[in-house]
């Protein structure tokens, strides 16, 4: 088992952050190549201004028509995503392990609220699971793979909080907790979850076509 944990932690680990970021790489050079032979047009009217204030906006809660006509899915969505972010990076036990690889530490979450976010990413799955369950035109776009990506997004938590708590005995928790972590992070550039960066970009564009062509907000 100590084999095991040492080559998850290991060899492993950095096979993911190689994959991580050669695919996403991969993927916005190959968004760029596809709009520059499909629709080069698209590069005369980007603008920063127009794409930075659209981004900006949507990153507020309920700054857009879209946040203030759906309350709960965007309190749901803004939960969700920050706690999905911020717990990975300021969990104590990560930062113990950059501080023993690299020499670098930061500021830790309190256990606690830690506890609460990892909760919080828990429940925003099964919530966001429920309602292409319950609400009918979200049943109709929603294959398989959208319930995969669900489960394989919350299995880094509930393992993690499991293993912290120490529901059982020995390491396996933890190195379940150390696979899917590594497993999720390898799979963002190959499924829908590479909209962690190609998001910015479609908000980008939309807000320069809104503002510099349309002559509206996009928001």
């Amino acid at each position: 088992m100590h084999a095991l944990y040492e080559w998850v932690a290991g060899p492993l680990t950095w096979v993911a952050f190689a994959v991580f970021v050669i695919g996403l790489v991969f993927r916005l050079v190959q968004v760029l190549v596809m709009v520059r032979k499909t629709e080069p047009f698209i590069f005369t009217y980007m603008s920063w201004k127009f794409s930075l204030r659209s981004i900006g906006r949507w990153l507020v809660p309920f700054a857009t028509l879209r946040w203030r006509t759906s309350p709960v899915m965007t309190v749901a969505t803004f939960a969700f995503h920050l706690c999905l972010l911020v717990t990975p990076v300021f969990v104590l036990s990560h930062i113990v392990l950059w501080d023993e690889a690299w020499g670098v530490q930061w500021w830790a979450l309190p256990d606690a609220v830690a506890d609460v976010m990892t909760v919080v990413v828990i429940a925003g799955c099964l919530f966001f699971a429920g309602r292409r369950i319950v609400r009918r035109e979200v049943r109709f776009l929603t294959d398989a793979s959208d319930y995969f990506l669900l489960a394989l997004t919350a299995a880094p938590f509930v393992t993690g909080f499991l293993a912290y708590h120490q529901v059982t005995q020995g390491a396996g928790m933890t190195i379940a907790h150390m696979i899917s972590g590594q497993v999720l992070l390898a799979a963002i550039p190959f499924t829908r979850l590479r909209h962690m960066l190609l998001g910015w970009l479609t908000r980008a564009y939309m807000g320069s076509e809104f503002g510099g062509v349309r002559r509206a907000r996009d928001y």
